[in-house]
């Protein structure tokens, strides 16, 4: 892993957003999904909630698996954190949860997935809720696909319907809905 670790500014939301691990450019600009996939990634919630990038970053905590970029594979792209490695950025996490007691998770990717339930398949678990146990607290998931340009999972059938789905039911959810009743008011 390679530091600087990379950390969401202090947000005190019901709702945590979970991803993988900073990618190669978010130590340069100290904030999380902030190149490529996190330009998509607001694009859904923008569409969706009706929160752009900035909106969400004020009211939605972000956090990840693992803090620091994991470094590049030996064939090109982003190496996945190994288990030893989430196992050591895996108390950030809990502390985390036991602060902020969130009521909606989204975790973002096959990874971040895995730290709260199994996950076969994306297409068994994009597009549904789940009520579930974390660090002896009760949370809602509704879990994303990762959404980086090198997948075309979100970008073709069954995934794009299951995307959509999922997005629908994290704008419904009422932890979203306080935060977005906030702007509509407006």
């Amino acid at each position: 892993m390679h530091k600087p670790v990379v950390t969401s500014p202090t947000v005190v939301s019901k709702i945590i957003l979970v991803g993988q691990a900073p990618g190669a450019r978010e130590p340069l600009l100290m904030r999380p999904f902030a190149w490529t996939a996190g330009k998509m990634l607001f694009q859904w919630f923008e569409n969706s909630c009706g929160l752009n990038e900035e909106q969400f970053r004020k009211h939605i905590y972000i956090a990840a698996v693992c803090r620091c970029y994991p470094g590049k594979k030996k064939k090109g792209g982003d190496r996945v954190p190994d288990t030893e490695e989430i196992a050591n950025c895996a108390n950030w996490l809990k502390s985390e949860f036991s602060i902020l007691k969130p009521e909606l998770v989204i975790p973002v990717g096959k990874l971040a997935i895995t730290q709260f339930m199994k996950c076969s398949a994306l297409a068994d678990i994009i597009g549904h809720s789940f009520n579930t146990q974390y660090n002896n607290h009760r949370i809602d998931i509704i879990p994303l696909p990762h959404p980086s340009g090198a997948s075309p999972w979100p970008r073709i059938e069954p995934g794009k319907s299951l995307l959509i789905k999922a997005l629908s039911q994290i704008s419904n959810h009422s932890a979203m809905k306080r935060i977005t009743a906030k702007f509509s008011l407006k």
